[in-house]
Formats: structure tokens, sequence, C-alpha cells
């Protein structure tokens, strides 16, 4: 086999079933070894940047997923960065794979050359900037050590991007060692010390009947803790929030859920902690939505234990009373088993009220409502359904009026936080989870951005629906202007017909201008199973709700 060829061998071997990607000379024969494989279905994008977006959004919510992307040289690999970003900050498993230069054509301008040298950018550089880990394959018979490395590396401790760059003459030589590689993966697991005195404090205040609230984050989704989770917070009633990147991995109709915390989040779970006694934090990063703008004196007063996989996140911006360097779920089995070794009731607190979701419907917009339309997208989900919510002022509609109660996900783009990331995300997700409704609630601008991959979706028959937010601007930015200097300047711009769009792609598309048009287009879309645009005409003179965060 070539090295082309043990690639895509160890990726079938390790379970990879979708790739995206980008065709170009450097890397035009590793095509040939994908259009050969039996197991992998290779997804050829639109530009180079929808593949890493897509890899990210494979391994969002199925964390032994690797996300894979790979592109030609220079250009191509560089179209890349802003999903590769995106994995470097939200602990996301990708393997980028690029083209190279050929050793006897560096430093001589060759194509697409990005080696560094005689004016040429230095993409190994720039990769090992945005990555856990960058490397170069010069010899085939490093290849499978290269690879068991990288994948490995993608998945230890916290997960995140790696990059393999393969020169042009590399890439069709024998391998004459080729091997299975062993994907050996050590959990992070926590100190007893610090179990005990997590537990310590916990327990105290359990016992004297203090207010103690769980605020859950997205490594608890990677954790796949969601049966610990409930048994600590079930077995002593202790509510909980979720910020809005682990939103709905516990139900949201539960009588122990205070809702989102945040900027943009519920008032209950502002209420309660503000008079919150103790605060168990797990996998956390504290973003900036999720602590009102890093608030400096936000757990003043209050007995802090954070538990997250990577130690620069514990202190990071707040200093724990306890911290607890550990997978999640490993975490939560020891601090529970440590409380039941002790005479403890559960805790009875009676909880604020004050969800967006339970607010009457908002009549009096002129155009629809966008926390309406959220609202209604929730009492239809489907059981196991995925929402994605793009960059803007959308994204806190859907935070803020979406309800998940049936094992449903969400998930906003992240602290790195580019638009247009899960406009083309929402396609890598649905192809790791190909039996689950998928819905990508987008802006308009950010659906501009990126939404010539609808003929991608077409052309491989992945149904996601893209409920486009309709109101010609870019609403959040604006928002953002007036508050600063009451003006505003270049926020507007005009809209394609959608339908037209759409149908001319081959998918499903329905223009919705009177809320309630969207039920009806909602189930239609749902059942079809194929791609489709709703195009909501909705109000550009109502914004999301930011809390000040506590007083």
């Amino acid at each position: 086999m070539d090295v082309n060829q043990v690639i895509v061998k160890v990726l079938e071997d390790i379970g990879v079933g979708h790739v995206f990607g980008g065709s170009g000379q450097v890397n035009a024969s590793m095509l040939l070894a994908l259009r050969d494989s039996k197991k992998i279905k290779t997804i050829i994008i639109r530009n180079e940047q929808a593949a890493s977006f897509m890899a990210c959004g494979y391994a969002m919510f199925n964390p032994k997923n690797l996300g894979v992307c790979f592109a030609t040289g220079g250009p191509g690999a560089f179209n890349l960065f802003s999903g590769m970003a995106v994995a470097y900050s939200d602990s996301l498993p990708i393997l980028g794979i690029t083209g190279y230069t050929s050793m006897n054509q560096r430093g001589k301008g060759a194509l697409n050359e990005s080696t560094g040298l005689s004016r040429t950018p230095d993409s190994h550089a720039m990769f090992s900037a945005t990555t856990k880990k960058s490397y170069i394959i010069e010899r085939s018979e490093d290849t499978c050590d290269i690879l068991e490395d990288a994948i490995n590396t993608a998945f230890e401790g916290r997960p995140g991007p790696v990059h393999i760059h393969i020169p042009k003459d590399i890439t069709t030589a024998h391998v004459p060692n080729y091997r299975q590689i062993h994907v050996h993966i050590s959990p992070v697991l926590p100190k007893s010390v610090q179990i005990l005195k997590a537990a310590d404090l916990l327990s105290d205040a359990i016992e004297q009947k203090k207010k103690v609230m769980v605020i859950i984050g997205y490594g608890c989704i990677r954790s796949e803790a969601d049966f610990e989770i409930k048994t600590l917070i079930n077995k002593y009633q202790i509510p909980y929030t979720q910020t809005m990147d682990a939103k709905g991995f516990l139900p949201e109709n539960s009588p122990l859920c205070l809702g989102v915390f945040g900027t943009s989040g519920d008032q209950a779970a502002v209420s309660y902690f503000k008079d919150a006694d103790c605060v168990l934090a797990m996998g956390n990063s504290f973003a900036q939505n999720a602590t009102f703008g890093f608030k400096p004196d936000l757990f003043k007063g209050k007995k802090v234990i954070h538990i997250n996989i990577d130690s620069h996140e514990i202190g990071k911006v707040y200093k724990p009373d306890v911290g607890i360097l550990s997978d999640i779920k490993p975490a939560v089995v020891a601090i529970t088993e440590e409380l039941a070794k002790r005479n403890l009731l559960p805790l009875s607190i009676q909880l604020p009220k004050g969800k967006f979701f339970e607010e009457a419907p908002h009549n009096g917009a002129k155009k629809i409502y966008p926390g309406d339309l959220v609202r209604i997208l929730s009492e239809n989900l489907p059981k196991d359904a995925i929402v994605m919510g793009d960059a803007g002022s959308h994204m806190l509609w859907l935070s803020c009026f979406l309800q998940l109660n049936k094992n449903n996900r969400y998930q906003n783009p992240g602290s790195f936080g580019p638009m247009a990331s899960n406009t083309n995300g929402a396609i890598g997700v649905k192809c790791a989870n190909m039996d689950k409704v998928v819905i990508a609630g987008v802006g308009d601008g950010c659906y501009q951005m990126a939404g010539f991959e609808l003929l991608t979706a077409v052309q491989n028959n992945i149904p996601v629906i893209w409920i486009i937010f309709d109101n010609s601007e870019f609403n959040i930015i604006k928002k953002f202007l007036l508050n600063m200097y009451n003006d505003y300047a270049f926020m507007s711009f005009r809209n394609p017909d959608y339908v037209k769009y759409a149908e001319s792609c081959g998918a499903m598309a329905y223009k919705v201008s009177k809320i309630d048009e969207f039920r009806p287009a909602l189930l239609k879309a749902i059942s079809s199973n194929r791609p489709c645009i709703i195009d909501v005409v909705v109000d550009n003179e109502v914004y999301p709700i930011f809390n000040l965060g506590s007083k």
C-alpha cells in the first residue's frame, strides 16, 4: 500500500465513517484511495472552510468520533484554519490532512508552496499554532507512527485538532512497514484528596440546608456523564443550570432545572445563583457569555468546586475552593460514592420562577417575534433531535426560548465563534447522526456566507433543515452599536429569494411570513427527510434580553 492507501485503511480501522474535503493538485491522488474505500463516505465540499466545520460537527456530539477534513496544499489548506480553531477552542478531536511541496521543489516557488521559504507562507508554523500538534510525513516508513501519534494526541486529555502535511512526492510512495495503529487513551482520573475535599464542601452545605447548585458545561457531554450527574442531583435534590454549550444535556422541564445560566440566560438561574452558597461547576471554561463578561466578583461569598479535564482551565478565570483535574464521569462517580458514606438528607429548596420559554406569546411584534418561532420549534422537536445555532442574535433567541426535554442537544459556535460555522457544521452533525433530525438555526448573514453547501447536502442526500432568521441585517451587532453609541452603520443587506435558490439546488423550501405558517412548514420539512430551507421573516426591531448578572 502507498501512503494514501495506508491513511484510508487506518481511518477505516478506527471507525471513521465520513471525511470532508476538497480536491486540488497536491492531494488529488488521495481522492483515488478514498474512492476505493467501502467503509468511508467522502463528502466533497464547495469550499474547504466548510470541510473543517463539518469535521467539527462530526465529532461534536459523538465523543468517540474523529472528525477528518482534508485539502490541497497552500490556499486549500489555509481555508481549513477557521474550523481547526473552532476544534482547538471547543475541545473537538479533528484530524486535518493537507498537501505539501515535494522536497526537491521547496524554496523555488512551486505551485501552492507554503514551506516558509523564499517568501512563501509557513503553513507548518500556522497549523502548529492552531492545533495540538502538526506533522510532516517526510518518509513513507514513518506514516503509521505519525498517524498513531496524531490520533492519540487528538483524543488524549482535553481533545483537540491535529494536522498532518503530506508532501506531493510522498503521497504515492510505498509504505514498507504497514501495521495497525493502537489508540490508547489514558483516562484523566481525579485524585482522592480532591474528591474528599469536594465531598466535604458539598456535605456541609447539604447538611446545613444551604443553597447548592450545579452548573453543567460541555465537558459533561464529551464525558457522556448524564446518568452519573442525574444520580447525584436527584439523590440530593440539587438544582442545576446548563451553559449554552450543554443546553438539553439534562431535561429542561425538570423541577430541578433553573434554565440556562449566563448573560442571555434565564432569570430563574440568575436569581438562584445570586444567593447560592455552594456551586459545583463541571466541564466549564467560564466563558464570557456564561460569566456576565468575566464579572470579577461573580463567585464572591460562594464555595466553588470546579471539575475540568484541562488543568489550565482550573483557576484561569476564577480560583475555586476545590479544583479537580479529571474527566467528569469518574469525578462525579467518586463524589457520589463519598457522599453516600454520610447520613445526608436531600435538599428541599423553593426554586425561583422566570424562564423565557414560559413567557406568553408576543403578539405585539410587527413581524414574527423570534422567541415565539423558537418556542414552536421546541414544541415540535422529535426525540433526540439536534439543534445548531450559528453566531448572531438567532443563537441567543435559540438559547433563550428553546426548551429541550427529549434527549435533545443544542450547540452554538463557542468562544472562537465564527459566523457560518454551524451553518455547515450541521452537515457533519447529520453525517454522524443519520437517525436523528438535525436543524440549523441560522441568521441570513450567516447563511449568505456559506449557504452554497446546500448543494453538497443535496448531492450527498444529507437531510439537514436550515431555519433562516430573515431580518436583512446584522441584528446583534446593530444592537451592540446602539447600546454603545446610539447609532449604527452598514448593518443592512439584501436577501435573495431563498425558496427559488433552494429549489434550483434540488432542495425543498418554505417561506414563512406569519407565525401560524411555521409549524406546518417545520413538520413537512421533518417528514420529507430531504435538505430543506425554511425562510422565516422575523422582526428586526426586537433583541434578545441581556442579564447583567447578580448584584
